[in-house]
């Protein structure tokens, strides 16, 4: 639901703060008052287009909205997958600067108003005069009639179907483009592959054919060089025979003596055996050096033609591996005569048929939806005085299908006898409009309802029996979805859980929470005018009392 909405120098209002309660929330005032502020203001914090300015004076304004919607919705499942906090409450904030330049914050970090506004999209839903969002958007349309026939289960099968289908086309597509590309150049496909296969590159050869030929060509100095190490290790007056003449020296000190010297003995022990592993390490080297010019010039004939193959098949010479296997993968696929083709032929048509067996499915329960949604609008239409139009849910073949099925999904109206059906968006006023929205949403009441609806003036032009069923369905859409309206109705003002006025004083807005005898002084003011009578006063805790009993009535029943 929308918590609170703090308001900070936009157009008119300086200042102001209000916090909301579940079920209905109404705003009145007098016409000019600033009530549509209120409503700009918490688009513009939703990340709408903000059509309300800075305060005259003011060198920034602000909007900020607090949400606090029930754990799994959809709202923060979007956080989660932007890795943002996902808990507790979700704070919407936009900052407006005199030059029309705005930031966007969601929980105090800075974000794009992108994703402020696809989050306010989900987190609130506004109908009125001129902004419309959710119902009135074809993309949604088939998210809500799916939701309303439960076929969300379904959908998620189609889909899948639908991905093992696409997989299976692109791979056949894979093998006709390498089919084709193999058939146009077969001679030269079957010569590259007997070439490149024959060769066998290896991955790495490069590196480790020049590192041996390098080795190779310098075998004679490199050995010459190993030999006199060798020498100045093991000769008659090297290393090791110096150091076992010290250590024969000292052994034969005297006890004493061979005690205080004993660090040095060791010490001379540990190099004496160092430097015997060092003679045959450098005599192993010295063995393994390969002088075989033979040897040398076999590996300079393979790294040479290694370095021209990858020039001739514009690649380096590790890139022959991929090489060799895709024209191998090529001459297969000349040699298996269409085989493989077969096989992903076959592989399309089963997906496919296994794809069409679900949506089909997911079509009909969507046509047994459309019929009920179609019945349960036609039954809100006449009391909203509306009853003049029709609505229908248009379900149009899409081709072989989509990842959403077979049929394309949207929802048209008819509003005067025997016109076309059109979308809903072609509805004339906005008082019509807002009543349609209303008339849909108590029919969609259960179907992923978003945390919060906004309707702008939906009982205008209203009054009377109409108004008083505009308020009874507010009422009812309010038990299971918080509804924020603004009004001029008090029937419609009756039924609500809070109520804010909003008047002018002077060149300022002003928000007052109503409670008890307010309230009934606002009432009686919508229904008599400026001059409050007693009888206006009568009346206003009638249409309260009147409104109360219903909604005990509810929740007893639940």
């Amino acid at each position: 639901m929308l918590a609170a909405l703090t308001v900070r120098d936009i157009v008119l209002i300086e200042q102001a703060a209000l916090e909301f309660a579940p079920g209905l929330n109404v705003l009145t005032g007098e016409t000019g008052a600033g009530k549509s502020i209120l409503l700009d203001s918490l688009g513009l914090a939703a990340g709408g287009r903000g059509r309300a300015g800075v305060r005259p004076g003011a060198a920034q304004g602000s909007a900020t909205a607090v949400f606090d919607p029930p754990t799994g919705h959809a709202s923060r499942a979007l956080l989660q997958e932007q890795a943002m906090p996902a808990d507790g409450e979700i704070v919407l904030r936009r900052s407006l600067a005199a030059d029309g330049k705005s930031r966007a914050f969601i929980n105090d970090e800075a974000v794009g108003v992108g994703l402020l506004k696809e989050l306010g999209g989900l987190l609130l839903e506004v109908h009125g005069q001129a902004d419309d969002r959710g119902l009135f958007d074809n993309a949604t349309h088939r998210g809500l009639l799916d939701s309303f026939g439960d076929l969300g289960a379904t959908g998620r099968k189609v889909a899948q179907r639908y991905g093992e289908w696409d997989a299976a086309r692109q791979a056949l597509a894979a093998l006709q483009a390498r089919a084709a590309e193999a058939a146009r150049n077969a001679d030269f496909v079957r010569a590259a592959a007997k070439e490149l296969s024959a060769f066998a590159p290896e991955l790495g050869e490069e590196e480790k054919l020049a590192g041996e030929r390098a080795l190779m060509m310098n075998a004679a100095r490199i050995a010459e060089d190993l030999s006199a190490a060798t020498d100045a290790l093991a000769g008659e007056r090297g290393a090791e025979a110096m150091l076992a003449t010290v250590l024969k020296k000292l052994s034969r000190l005297q006890e004493e003596a061979r005690k205080r010297a004993a660090g040095a003995t060791a010490a001379l022990e540990q190099a004496f055996a160092m430097a015997q592993e060092a003679r045959r390490d450098l005599n192993s080297l010295l063995a393994g050096l390969d002088t075989d010019t033979a040897a040398l010039e076999r590996k300079e004939e393979r790294l040479f033609e290694l370095r021209a193959l990858a020039r001739k098949y514009a690649t380096t010479p590790d890139g022959l591996v991929a090489v060799t296997a895709d024209f191998v993968a090529q001459q297969d696929s000349l040699e298996a005569g269409g085989g493989a083709l077969k096989s992903a032929k076959a592989a399309v048509d089963a997906a496919y048929q296994a794809y069409l067996m679900e949506a089909k499915i997911l079509s009909k329960g969507r046509t047994l939806a459309a019929g009920k949604l179609e019945q349960a609008v036609a039954g809100e239409l006449a009391p909203l005085k509306l009853g003049h139009a029709k609505f229908r849910v248009a379900l149009t073949p899409d081709g072989e299908g989509g990842v959403h099925g077979l049929e394309r999904v949207a929802f048209e109206v008819a509003t005067v006898e025997g016109a076309a059906f059109g979308s809903l968006a072609k509805i004339a006023s906005g008082g019509e409009l807002a009543r349609f929205s209303l008339a849909l949403k108590v029919a969609l009441a259960q179907s992923a309802p978003p945390a919060a609806l906004v309707f702008d003036e939906v009982d205008r032009g209203v009054g009377g029996a109409v108004a008083d069923a505009v308020g009874e369905r507010l009422q009812r859409l309010a038990q299971t979805t918080q509804v924020l309206l603004v009004t001029h109705s008090p029937q419609v003002a009756a039924r609500a859980a809070r109520h804010f006025r909003i008047s002018r004083v002077g060149d300022k807005t002003r928000i007052t929470l109503l409670e008890d005898d307010a309230r009934l002084e606002e009432i009686a003011r919508m229904l008599s005018g400026a001059n409050v009578t007693e009888e206006a006063r009568a009346a206003a805790r009638r249409l309260v009392a009147e409104a109360i009993a219903p909604a005990k009535k509810t929740r007893k029943r639940a």
